[in-house]
């Protein structure tokens, strides 16, 4: 079979998916919460994983991957979907989602760096030129408009909320890593629904110590939540992490990574045909840096 560039189709169709989830969730939280989106966003994804495996696999489970591929993708979910989504929803209460989502353009270089001491990958030139172009247009599209409160500086940020979107960062750059070290050859699919597992059982530690299963239950009782719930489950957790899988199978982390890292871009298109807003030229010239960079991944 045939290859070629599979895994960077796998990242770029990745970034759409998790475009359209990540449009899904955030009608979502403003209707239930994060942390209740967070735990049934899982635990949808994995009543779809179940379904899947069964038709595709003939099991309901990942029950024939090794010891190994379990431990590696467990610490994979344990490090990017619990620490490092938790961390991230986290920053919001701190900072605007501009100012988070700027920050976790700092994944793909951690991802291109573990991969390089852990997996031993190493990026051409030219591939590190993609990856700075790609991260240029991203910033560039991020940060469109200025702080809304004029009377602070810049620079003046806090904190705590610049420290956990770092956290996100890195536990999305390490998970990534994580994730290709215990996935080896194994189904992208099947590979994911451990790390949803991990990811549920992580969720569950966090609310119980957190004693917000009432407060959980009663937000998802919004039947409004529910739709744009099912939805952003099927193109980000199950459709869409186990493309990045995919993704991390067929070509290096930083490279993968940064193709994932496009969602600010491709939600651009949306924007204009759906919400019928106006790109300002500032917004132009970073998705085309970004898509200038992903041509190159190509060449």
């Amino acid at each position: 079979m045939q290859t070629g560039h599979l895994g960077e189709i796998a990242g770029i169709f990745t970034a759409i998916c998790w475009t359209a989830s990540a449009l899904s969730f955030s009608l979502a939280t403003r209707r239930a919460g994060s942390l209740a989106v967070n735990i049934a966003r899982l635990v949808l994804a994995m009543g779809m994983f179940l379904l899947w495996s069964k038709v595709m696999r003939g099991l309901w489970t990942p029950s024939d991957a090794t010891p190994e591929a379990w431990k590696w993708l467990s610490i994979s979910g344990l490090v990017g979907f619990v620490a490092g989504d938790y961390c991230l929803f986290k920053s919001y209460s701190y900072q605007s989602a501009k100012l988070s989502m700027l920050i976790m353009s700092l994944a793909p270089p951690t991802a291109a760096l573990a991969g390089a001491l852990i997996l031993h990958e190493k990026l051409t030139w030219l591939n590190g030129l993609g990856m700075l172009l790609v991260l240029s247009g991203i910033a560039i599209v991020i940060l469109k408009r200025p702080e809304s409160d004029t009377n602070k500086s810049r620079l003046n940020y806090p904190v705590k909320g610049l420290l956990l979107a770092l956290g996100g960062a890195i536990g999305q750059g390490v998970g990534a890593v994580f994730s290709k070290l215990g996935m080896g050859n194994y189904d992208p699919f099947a590979s994911s629904e451990i790390r949803v597992i991990t990811g549920i059982l992580g969720f569950i530690v966090i609310i119980t110590l957190a004693k917000e299963w009432r407060s959980i239950g009663y937000s998802l009782k919004n039947n409004k939540a529910i739709t744009p719930l099912i939805i952003g489950s099927f193109f980000g957790p199950f459709l869409g992490v186990s493309l990045s899988l995919l993704a991390f199978q067929y070509t290096t982390v930083g490279i993968a990574s940064t193709l994932i890292a496009t969602v600010p871009v491709f939600i651009l298109i949306p924007s204009v045909l759906i919400f019928r807003e106006r790109l300002n030229w500032k917004e132009i010239a970073g998705a085309f840096l970004a898509v200038s960079g992903m041509a190159i991944f190509f060449l």
